[in-house]
């Protein structure tokens, strides 16, 4: 990979990076983003309520994001800016890697970078917040590093103006920050800047970092949102949201973590950054900076991912712009470093490239199939336009395919769990003049709280006959009283 060649595997890279989530295309959309263009399409804020009519734990740029995407190609359109931004994420991670190590370790991370973020294991259909912020991280990793190597405050500000727009498409999203403070920091205490040189660059990068805070905070005024209301949305209520989880059962939790650490170990993350570790005082003494940088990077990731508590898979996009970083540091080397870490490298390709065959095939058969889509197609077939629909465990895609409106604000399970404990809102709904006219048991009714969970089950029983099945024997309930044809849902269909 030297010279054009070497230019030419990022572009293949990147482009390839872009085409291998086009089969993610024939999936049904997904619950968080069926729940986001829920919340995009009613979005109308209040004093007390971000988004008004439901209730997210996002940022509004995300939400503003999804609502321009849907008004643009529809709902699934942001699958597409999902696949453009992963070509701009290859392409900066070569850039960072050039500027690390030289063209040739551009190339490998190019392709790093590329395998990791299209492999299925992680996640090759949906677009979400993290697939959506990490080619921002990486743009502001590389504004960092010209900044530092050109001293020049424009390239500052930009990389503090991308990485806290970053955060505004997922609020964990902070390696930028984290990288380039600590890159700066790290320049003034080895003598690589200059103090005045220091307080020029830094100031830029606080200037910059401001600016979508700013201008969040004046969105907020503008439209009459608390402050304090917007801050709990973002911010705190995870910390509510973490008790919730440990007062729980951690079963399931710690099923995801486990398979987590597989996926991990699977898709060659794990090794690519173990290899830069066991190898760290070769990085120390070539760039001490960059790799105070890094470490401070996978560290701050890592706490991050353990600190986040659910698990899901694709939350490891976050650690993408960290294992770009490892690569580049290493991946360029003529010692058995660079070999053992090119070879990495090489068997992460391989492993996308099984799983992308593997996942294929599964989808062709009918071995894996968007059930509760299926599901809430077969509510919209019985319904009527004049219908409403509840359905209790965070099935956000259910509730998109039914094409029904849900007269409760909880479109997630953690939040429902979180905001209405014992479920005495969602009750006194059932219970009430609006009750919904479909409502669902997408998981048992005591799956997170006996007590509450009984009182549901009961108020349900009391104004609800079971009028169906969904897929996987789910319980769709239709309010007493009410006439409609009985959902029967064709759950055996391939997608592909």
């Amino acid at each position: 990979m030297r010279g054009v060649g070497n230019r030419g595997v990022i572009w293949v890279a990147a482009v390839s990076a872009a085409l291998l989530r086009f089969p993610g295309l024939f999936w049904p959309i997904t619950p968080d983003e069926a729940g986001f263009t829920l919340v995009a399409r009613s979005w109308h804020p209040q004093p007390e309520s971000v988004y008004g009519v439901h209730w997210v734990d996002r940022p509004p740029i995300l939400i503003a994001v999804v609502k321009l995407s849907d008004a643009i190609g529809g709902v699934l359109f942001m699958r597409a800016v999902a696949a453009l931004g992963c070509i701009l994420l290859v392409i900066s991670a070569a850039g960072v890697a050039r500027r690390i190590s030289g063209p040739r370790a551009a190339a490998w991370t190019a392709v790093a970078v590329a395998a990791i973020t299209a492999n299925p294991m992680i996640d090759s259909v949906a677009a979400k917040g993290e697939l959506l912020g990490i080619p921002l991280i990486m743009g502001s990793m590389w504004c960092s590093l010209v900044a530092l190597e050109r001293r020049a405050p424009a390239y500052a500000v930009a990389a503090g103006f991308l990485a806290t727009l970053a955060l505004g498409l997922k609020q964990n999203l902070f390696a930028g920050l984290v990288f380039g403070g600590v890159l700066l920091v790290a320049a003034l205490l080895t003598k690589r800047v200059t103090a005045p040189e220091f307080r020029r660059l830094a100031g830029a990068a606080l200037a910059g970092a401001a600016l979508p805070i700013l201008a969040l905070v004046v969105w907020a005024l503008a439209v009459g949102v608390h402050l304090d209301a917007l801050w709990y949305a973002v911010y705190g209520f995870r910390g509510d949201a973490l008790k919730v989880l440990l007062e729980g059962t951690l079963r399931g939790p710690e099923k995801r973590a486990r398979i987590l650490a597989g996926v991990v170990l699977g898709c060659g993350m794990a090794l690519i950054v173990a290899g830069y570790l066991v190898h760290i005082r070769s990085a120390w003494r070539t760039d001490k900076a960059v790799t105070a940088a890094t470490l401070a990077v996978l560290a701050a990731d890592g706490l991050g991912l353990v600190l986040g508590g659910s698990y899901w898979r694709p939350y490891l996009f976050v650690l993408v712009p960290g294992t770009a970083l490892c690569a580049a540091m290493l991946a360029a080397r003529p010692s058995k470093r660079g070999l053992a870490m090119r070879s990495v490298i090489a068997i992460a390709t391989v492993s996308t490239a099984v799983s992308l065959i593997t996942w294929t095939l599964s989808n062709d058969k009918g071995v894996v199939t968007p059930r509760w889509v299926y599901t809430g197609e077969a509510i919209k077939a019985a319904a009527q336009p004049s219908d409403s629909l509840v359905t209790f465990g965070g099935r956000a895609d259910l509730q998109f395919a039914s094409g029904l409106p849900s007269p409760y604000r909880h479109l997630w399970s953690l939040p429902m769990r979180t905001l209405d404990p014992g479920y005495r809102s969602l009750i006194a709904l059932v219970e009430g003049p609006d009750a919904p006219t479909w409502f669902v048991e997408a998981a048992s009714f005591e799956a997170w709280g006996a007590d509450g969970g009984r009182a549901l089950r009961e108020a349900v029983q009391e104004r609800y006959t079971i009028h169906g099945y969904g897929c996987g024997g789910t319980s769709v309930y239709l309010l007493r009283g009410v006439q409609r044809p009985f959902v029967v849902p064709v759950c055996d269909e391939p997608v592909l």
